[in-house]
């Protein structure tokens, strides 16, 4: 007699991640209750019956892919006049003054509603189950967290929600963005029904007090909490440690006991052989924006030779491209370019940055990250129209990076519930979500070329 399963995806190619990167050429997967209770060869109807049966023709079935940075009000300037109003920017440092800086004092709660709603829509269209994202909205501190929250509940995926605490303005400023992290972890981390947990975010070493590394340590330990920070993106931030500490950001954070397992070191592109060495030893995690870091100008990271040391790295998109087929094909090949080397990375590299690594950046690997019995059930559903070569077992990890599209992703699974089914949100009526967002970012854009200014501010 056939068991009864809530979803049997069937007939398709199985790209399962597990330990030893299975893919199954013709293969199903069966759910129940947000579970994933079985993955084997064929069709699965000989031993499943369900009345959600997806999958089939040239299927090819992925664990959900996980960002591992982004700023989801990033999407809010997307096109935006102001970058016609300003001096372009001619650095690192005076992107943030004049854009991201002179952009997050204008948030609150319904431009963070609307950034949350619009990132939690584009990522599950892209396959996306969860995030790791971090808000900087200095003028709305208390509660923002839960406005971003019930964005990304209506969309149905997965995700980390974060306070960018900064101290580049006040002492006590920082302070309260670390509160918030913590009322937003006692809120959520313990509840094993939702899927929006929380985290600590510190913004870069050269906006921070020893003080607040010392809190956030704390906080994590306490918590058993992931802490990111953004680490050496630009070289203001190495040039600010130096000469007020006297060694780089991540000596720094070394000496401060502040890096461990739990924390995130996010773009890590002006870190040295030495400091490589550090993120190896205290197991400290690297999550790696290509194309924010093309963006900014910034330079591109050994990635190549934190993989070759065993540093886990994650992928990310900085908030800037919320597209993980784009974000995995600049990491296939900004550094072969960068390093006039086109043997670096591989197309398997590249998509373990986006699932099983990720996964365990975020501390999940044993829930999320591959199709086996017993994960979770996040699960994407691709089905590409037009491959230019065949899709099989052998050339799947080299169109995953290098021809699939958003286009491409016919259904999302997350927790065992559709969020996408064929091709059509399953959760949020789309125009009215639109709607809401473009007149929250249209006052929003009002505002800043009527008020905007650029913002000098610096940690005193």
């Amino acid at each position: 007699m056939r068991e009864k399963v809530d979803i049997l995806i069937s007939n398709s190619l199985i790209v399962t991640m597990n330990s030893e990167r299975r893919v199954i050429p013709r293969g199903y997967v069966a759910v129940r209750d947000g579970t994933i209770v079985d993955v084997g060869v064929g069709d699965g109807k000989d031993k499943y019956t369900s009345e959600e049966v997806v999958g089939g023709g040239r299927s090819v079935v992925t664990p959900g892919f996980i960002s591992a940075h982004t700023h989801f009000y990033g999407a809010l300037l997307t096109g935006s006049p102001w970058f016609g109003k300003i001096e372009p920017p001619t650095d690192f440092m005076q992107n943030l003054q004049r854009i991201w800086w002179a952009l997050d004092v204008m948030l609150c709660h319904d431009e963070a509603y609307a950034a949350a709603l619009i990132g939690s829509l584009m990522y599950a269209k892209s396959g996306v189950t969860n995030f790791f994202d971090n808000i900087s909205a200095p003028n709305c501190i208390d509660g923002i967290l839960d406005s971003m929250e019930k964005a990304v509940n209506e969309v149905g995926i997965r995700g980390i929600l974060s306070f960018e605490a900064t101290q580049r303005r006040s002492y006590e400023e920082g302070v309260r963005g670390v509160e918030e992290n913590e009322r937003f972890i006692i809120k959520n981390n313990k509840d094993p029904r939702k899927l929006v947990k929380g985290a600590i975010y510190l913004h870069a070493s050269f906006t921070v007090t020893d003080d607040l590394f010392k809190i956030a340590k704390e906080l994590s330990e306490k918590h058993d909490a992931l802490v990111a920070i953004h680490a050496e993106e630009g070289l203001v931030d190495v040039y600010h440690s130096i000469e007020r500490y006297g060694v780089r950001p991540i000596e720094r954070m070394y000496r401060l006991g502040f890096l461990s397992p739990r924390v995130h070191l996010v773009h890590a592109v002006q870190a040295t052989d030495e400091e490589i060495l550090i993120i190896k030893k205290t197991g400290a995690h690297v999550a790696h924006n290509p194309m924010s870091n093309m963006l900014n100008a910034v330079g591109v990271p050994k990635i190549p030779r934190m993989l070759e040391l065993g540093i886990n790295v994650g992928l990310g998109d900085d908030g800037y491209i919320f597209n993980v087929f784009e974000n995995m094909r600049a990491a296939y090949l900004i550094h072969k370019v960068w390093n006039l080397d086109p043997r670096l990375m591989t197309p398997l590299q590249v998509v373990e940055m986006a699932t099983v690594n990720a996964a365990r950046m975020f501390h999940q690997d044993k829930e999320l990250g591959s199709i086996e019995p017993g994960k979770r059930a996040d699960i994407v559903v691709i089905k590409p129209r037009t491959p230019p070569t065949p899709v099989n077992e052998k050339s799947v990890y080299g169109h995953l990076v290098n021809s699939f599209t958003p286009d491409d992703v016919d259904t999302v699974v997350v927790d065992g519930r559709f969020v996408v089914k064929e091709k059509r949100f399953v959760n949020v009526d789309l125009d009215k979500a639109l709607e809401k967002v473009h007149s929250t970012v249209e006052r929003l854009w009002d505002k800043m070329m009527a008020e905007g200014k650029y913002q000098l501010d610096y940690l005193k």
